[in-house]
């Protein structure tokens, strides 16, 4: 710990730091896919909405991870919000070298070609409209074209470092 006058103890800004933090902030759960020459998408629980009017969202992506150089180029990405009972297929997207898109995930292609996860909450269809950059990230900002809240049950959650269901 480093003490700095005037503000008590305290740690200095760091990666770690922020890691810290934000295992303390429980975030929902969404996939984030596009198609490229092939499929790819992401776990992220930096999905916002950002305004109502034009409808837009964003979310941030590592540009390391394998998913970028599709979500890069391309011109719309898929969000879903996924629920309690979808914890392996979070684990599944969210894995380092995962197939992500072969058995058991269900999918299909949605409006504009955009691979749509079976059995989520919610799903919206999005254009890209910016890819903004922030450190080893980028925070994309996209407008909702398409969609469809109608799924059943109760949202997954990620906190200290693990997806859980909501408690009453």
């Amino acid at each position: 710990m480093t003490a700095t006058p005037g503000l008590g103890d305290h740690r200095l800004g760091s990666p770690e730091l922020l890691r810290s933090v934000f295992r303390r902030h429980a975030a929902g759960v969404a996939v984030i896919t596009a198609y490229g020459t092939r499929p790819v998408g992401f776990t992220a629980t930096s999905l916002t909405s950002v305004a109502a009017e034009p409808p837009l969202v964003s979310f941030g992506v590592c540009t390391t991870s394998s998913s970028w150089p599709v979500i890069a180029g391309a011109a719309y990405v898929g969000v879903h919000i996924l629920g309690e009972h979808q914890r392996e297929l979070a684990d599944t997207f969210a894995r380092s070298g995962a197939d992500r898109f072969a058995p058991p995930t269900r999918w299909r292609s949605g409006p504009e070609g955009v691979p749509l996860l079976d059995g989520v909450l919610a799903w919206l269809v999005c254009r890209v409209v910016a890819r903004v950059p922030a450190g080893d990230h980028r925070v994309v900002l996209a407008e909702a074209v398409a969609g469809d809240p109608a799924g059943a049950g109760r949202p997954l959650v990620y906190h200290q470092g693990r997806f859980n269901g909501l408690r009453d």
